[in-house]
């Protein structure tokens, strides 16, 4: 989850001969040198008898009770309004950088580290009372900057000196057009009556969102099958349902339980039923739901001056057009054809030798998906698991980013946390000894805990008016188990995974050398803001990594053998090409529904279905507003998003990484020319200029060419 200079002429560092570098090792022997290159600092346990400590730079206050938040944010609220009031009062024919703009830039920068630290505990604190505190000081702060956003005299005066042009450089011409940008996407430019309006739209489009959120939430249908019916799933599932009076196992309509019979479950027609039904949920009332969002968005983005609410959506993207996104998303399609088509023959090849002439259908994909995967890769994600102790992968990828990208972490042991759990890291840069930033790493899992792993920005990095640089400051949660009867705390490859991502965004916001913290770390643009994170997945299939992170929990001198990684490998690709197709099914379907109005929804989704599926029909009955609920609730129109930076991020690893995967050069070059950006630059300048050319998506269509079945 995302929260939100170095020059063209990149050197490699320096080494600093009074620092060791790690060397390639695994097992035992990575974590000793893991250890002696960090000091003896990372994975000790923390010393209990020192004073605790603020991080260096920081302005987070982790550590504050429910009355401390709630005064703070009130601090927030009353210094926000004054500053906003001393910008209004500017005469319009008074207006220059340092009284308009660098004001609103400052406030920014000063105040999102003190805004974290009201609202980041109702994450992570262990107390209710401080939870309850953070919820009522985010409330109260986004009250706060709804009303900031809708202040026509703060605008009029921005926009005094944006009409002037006296730009002090690029980034600062870039930061007030945004500045003009979001207000002007709030109506301000318009005349009160629209205004008025899209206010009453926008109210309108809340409340009907929040009602088909609570439709799907609150949705308590299930089904009831027999043992029989359900062969194939396991017998501790079996055990977890309820039953109903009748003696049969109740399966409900909520996605765990779901999933879990269209993957494993052997009887097609129990398959088929819970498919079927599970695309009703909710029937009639939120498929009315959603085609009442589509019009009230088309209406506001007409009212601020768009064709359709895709235009308004999509404009702000990397990818600028829907027209560029059909483009690009029909593309794809049509060169993964071939590859879904031999997948889709090998999947009903398999149904029917197993269930004979039955007709192949969509809810066939899972059951026969991870048959055929049994059948081709022989190894156990369970067994896996026993080869990647947390602490062992945790050092592998200190080791990966730091000799990839020039940094030294060090951590701090007295630092003050909220958790004992938590652990906190200064970054610096390998060659100048430089503080770049601090991270702290929240791993375990907990009660009230936030339940999912994401990045955390809780400072941003900026440039101060008199020269001086904010660094940044990150957390990392993850919800991994801890030890348990001395034994060591184990991921799943899914989760080693997600750490890599997540500490791909880690390195991007540490990273970072934008001069205002509207641009800094994960403020890029949301079409690339998950490049950087994904590029680092990579690391997590190619053998000389695989080996460095892993190691049996019992003698972790024993990593993985190579036959495992190979396999990995080719998992990792395994039917990628007909999983495609089905998420180009919905990024499609998403688009049309936002670039035209008074679109059939259900007819849309029958036509579509077969064209993209290779000729699966759509099952029968299926309401499109249970299928795709992303479309109504968040990513409305901009579904495509992850495939257009999976693909641009296959073109950067196989372009600069894919022949040397701790080449420090490349490594440098992305730091200094991606991540150091942010987003002060256009994503398809930055792209280029990494690249040397304008990127292409032809690298991810090879990347998988050499595992088509």
């Amino acid at each position: 989850m995302t929260e939100s200079q170095g020059g063209d002429a990149v050197k490699m560092p320096k080494r600093n001969h009074r620092q060791h570098r790690l060397i390639a090792v695994t097992g035992a022997a990575a974590l000793l040198a893991l250890a002696v290159n960090l000091g003896i600092a990372a994975f000790n346990s923390h010393r209990k008898n020192r004073k605790k400590k603020d991080l260096q730079g920081s302005k987070v206050r982790v550590t504050l009770s429910a009355s401390e938040i709630l005064k703070l944010a009130d601090r927030v609220i009353s210094k926000s309004k004054e500053v906003h009031d001393a910008v209004a009062s500017v005469p319009l024919d008074k207006v220059t950088y340092m009284n308009v703009i660098s004001p609103l830039a400052e406030l920014e920068a000063q105040q999102f580290p003190l805004v974290q630290s009201c609202l980041f505990p109702k994450m992570v604190s262990t107390s209710d009372d401080v939870r309850k505190a953070s919820a009522e000081a985010e409330r109260r702060i986004d009250a706060h900057v709804l009303t900031c956003s809708m202040r026509e005299d703060v605008y009029r005066v921005v926009k005094a000196f944006a009409t002037r042009g006296e730009w002090v450089n690029a980034e600062a011409k870039h930061y007030t057009q945004a500045l003009m940008r979001d207000f002007e996407r709030n109506g301000l430019n318009l005349t009160l009556t629209k205004r008025e309006e899209m206010q009453r739209v926008r109210v309108q489009i809340d409340e009907l969102s929040l009602r088909y959120i609570q439709n799907l939430q609150e949705d308590c249908s299930f089904l009831v099958f027999t043992e029989t019916e359900l062969a194939g799933v396991p017998q501790e599932f079996l055990k977890s349902l309820d039953k109903a009076e009748n003696g049969k196992l109740k399966v409900t309509l909520k996605s765990h339980h779901v999933a879990a019979v269209l993957e494993l479950c052997e009887v097609g027609t129990t398959r088929k039923m819970v498919a079927v039904e599970y695309g009703k949920r909710c029937g009639e009332v939120n498929l009315s739901i959603l085609e009442d969002l589509v019009h009230l968005r088309h209406k506001f983005a007409r009212l601020l001056g768009y064709s359709n609410y895709a235009d308004y959506a999509v404009g702000l993207r990397m990818a600028k057009t829907p027209a560029k996104v059909f483009e690009f998303l029909e593309d794809i399609s049509n060169s993964l054809a071939d590859s879904a088509t031999m997948e889709l023959s090998l999947l009903k090849d398999l149904k029917k030798k197993e269930e004979g002439d039955y007709p192949f259908g969509v809810e066939d994909l899972l059951y026969y998906v991870k048959k055929a995967e049994e059948q081709q890769f022989n190894f156990d994600f369970g067994a896996l698991k026993q080869y990647f102790p947390v602490n062992l992968v945790l050092s592998g990828v200190f080791k990966i980013v730091q000799d990839l990208f020039g940094l030294r972490f060090e951590e701090i042991t007295d630092a003050e946390v909220w958790h004992s759990d938590v652990s906190a890291y200064s970054v610096f840069d390998l060659s100048s000894g430089e503080l770049l930033g601090h991270f702290y790493l929240d791993m375990y899992t907990r009660e009230e805990k936030y339940s999912h792993t994401c990045v955390v920005a809780l400072q941003n990095g900026a440039l101060s008016s008199n020269g001086s640089r904010q660094i940044p400051v990150a957390l990392l949660i993850s919800q991994v188990q801890k030890d348990v009867s001395g034994h060591p705390a184990l991921l799943r490859f899914s989760e080693v995974v997600n750490l890599f991502h997540e500490f791909g965004h880690v390195v991007q916001h540490i990273c970072n050398r934008a001069s205002f913290s509207k641009f800094s770390g994960l403020g890029f643009d949301p079409d690339f803001v998950e490049v950087p994170a994904q590029v680092l997945e990579n690391w997590c299939y190619e053998s000389f990594s695989l080996k460095l992170i892993s190691g049996f929990h019992q003698d972790i001198t024993k990593p993985i053998k190579d036959e495992m990684c190979k396999a990995i490998k080719r998992w990792r690709y395994s039917f990628s090409a007909l999983k495609m197709k089905q998420e180009i099914l919905y990024c499609l379907f998403d688009q049309i529904i936002h670039s035209a109005e008074n679109v059939d929804i259900v007819e849309l989704f029958k036509h579509l279905h077969p064209r993209i599926m290779l000729g699966l029909p759509a099952l029968e009955g299926v309401n499109p507003a249970s299928r795709f609920p992303c479309s109504a609730i968040g990513y409305e129109s901009s579904c495509y998003s992850r495939i257009w930076s999976e693909v641009f991020t296959a073109d950067i690893f196989a372009s600069k990484f894919h022949d040397s995967y701790l080449n420090q050069y490349a490594g440098m070059q992305f730091r200094n020319k991606v991540l150091a950006p942010g987003g002060s630059k256009e994503p398809i300048e930055v792209l280029t200029g990494f690249l040397g050319r304008e990127p292409s998506t032809q690298a991810f269509i090879d990347s998988r060419s050499p595992y088509r079945l």
